[in-house]
């Protein structure tokens, strides 16, 4: 596959200098670094500015070292990741299924994956920061998503492609329902509710370096196929007459969201909807182009995920709430406006 931005024979869908283009980007890193540095300063103890930059560098007193280094760094940049996965594997689904609703959290893949997870430390056949758990959420990734194209099958309609993606989230939600009832008593209610609802709370420099090879490895997948992402926007006849290969490339994007949806589950619990909401937000920004979409797609991903986690650890005095509480209440409302716009497609009514 050719690695530049064009599809042979056709021009570009997105247009305009490549300073444009980077226009986007650039403001979107910025947003995530101001972020990121809210993320740094807020919690049970405040830090101002001086403290977080001495913490980075080691120079600040020893408590504020150690609340940034060894806590809220950590964090913030697993919520950077693992934004960053979500939002690209969502902006690669939509470029594959042509369609706003795919996302991995519509199509079971995180509930999937936690249910393995759940699993694998329930029966002790992997710990709670092993290796052996990302491998765990990643095969329950790739079940759902095999799944889902077994019932649905690869040229489902949009609305056949929703309702099996429901279907599979209902039978890993009932399984893992199973794996409640029949947990050992050493394996607590409260750790199984943390992989169902997804937190970033006592995620450690551990977790991070866990992860961060299986997201590496997602991102290269998923960035593969973006020119044939654009191909796709003229069907799959098209992008087939233009030498792409569609198996290939379902392959390729298959097995990068099941790599990064299953190893951020593994470390995070099952975060729904940023997938869908990231691409969301920028896709009128790029000109709808498939392509241009990727980068921008995980920039607010990372960015929607950090701020989540601060409104997650402000939002009660009680105690912080899960994280992926916060992307639901976000979420739904919005998947629910996409459908509205996508109900004369759903029932098949001509545009």
């Amino acid at each position: 596959m050719s690695d530049n931005n064009e599809v042979p024979g056709q021009p570009a869908l997105g247009g305009g200098s490549f300073a444009a283009r980077l226009r986007l980007p650039l403001q979107l890193a910025v947003v995530l670094v101001v972020l990121m540095a809210i993320s740094l300063s807020v919690g049970a103890v405040g830090l101002p500015l001086g403290d977080i930059i001495g913490g980075l560098v080691g120079g600040a007193d020893e408590p504020a070292n150690v609340i940034i280094q060894e806590i809220r760094l950590p964090r913030t940049l697993l919520a950077c990741v693992v934004g960053a996965t979500l939002g690209l594997a969502g902006a690669a689904l939509q470029g594959l299924l042509r369609s706003p609703l795919a996302s991995p959290f519509v199509l079971g893949a995180p509930v999937a994956a936690a249910l393995f997870a759940v699993v694998a430390v329930a029966v002790g056949l992997a710990g709670a920061a092993s290796t052996g758990l990302s491998f765990a959420a990643i095969l329950g990734a790739v079940t759902s998503v095999g799944l889902l194209v077994l019932v649905a099958g690869p040229r489902a309609s949009l609305i056949v492609l929703v309702l099996a993606g429901l279907a599979v989230t209902t039978l890993a939600a009932t399984g893992t329902a199973l794996a409640i009832t029949l947990a050992p008593e050493r394996f607590s209610t409260a750790e199984i509710s943390f992989w169902l609802l997804g937190s970033l709370e006592a995620r450690s420099a551990s977790h991070l370096w866990l992860v961060l090879p299986f997201l590496a490895a997602s991102w290269a997948l998923l960035f593969w196929d973006r020119v044939a992402y654009r191909a796709l926007a003229l069907g799959e006849e098209a992008a087939e007459s233009l030498g792409i290969d569609l198996r290939l490339v379902r392959l390729r994007v298959v097995s990068g969201v099941a790599i990064g949806v299953g190893a951020s589950v593994a470390v995070t619990g099952a975060i729904g909807f940023v997938g869908l909401v990231a691409p969301q937000l920028v896709r009128p920004l790029v000109g709808h182009d498939p392509a241009r979409l990727l980068i921008p797609a995980a920039l607010a991903g990372a960015a929607l995920l950090v701020a989540a986690d601060i409104i997650a650890r402000l939002a009660s005095s009680a105690g912080e709430i899960n994280v992926g509480v916060v992307t639901a209440l976000i979420g739904v409302p919005i998947f629910i406006l996409l459908l509205l716009r996508q109900r004369r497609v759903l029932v098949g009514a001509p545009t």
